[in-house]
């Protein structure tokens, strides 16, 4: 599966962007470039996603698909040893993920940020 990597180009505290916030997500796409939701559901293993802000450890997670609603969101690991409900990053518009493309994720705290698909391995 592709690895897409996508920096925050723009948000709450960080209007010219900060390339040091970024999501790694491994992850099948449409031939268009789209997220491939057919792949997701019919796929036995989820789809792996990692969280990088500076000053922060990396947050492993995955990818979660509602076929009712159409939304794509990442589950992070919820802080904390006694939480045991995970977060969760809304994605937003996620049309083409291509370089130079953009997307909207809405942050577990409700912040968005526009994000900036910097590559496609």
């Amino acid at each position: 599966m592709p690895l897409v990597t996508l920096v925050v180009a723009a948000g709450p505290g960080v209007p010219q962007g900060d390339p040091g916030r970024r999501y790694e997500l491994s992850v099948a796409l449409t031939p268009g470039g789209q997220l491939d939701a057919e792949a997701w559901q019919a796929g036995p293993a989820p789809w792996s996603a990692r969280r990088t802000w500076p000053g922060l450890p990396p947050q492993q997670g995955d990818m979660l698909f509602d076929p009712d609603t159409g939304c794509w969101s990442i589950r992070l690991p919820a802080p904390g040893p006694t939480s045991d409900a995970p977060l969760h990053a809304e994605i937003r518009n996620a049309g083409q993920l291509r370089p130079g493309e953009y997307v909207t994720i809405q942050e577990p705290d409700g912040g968005e940020f526009s994000y900036r698909v910097v590559a496609v391995a």
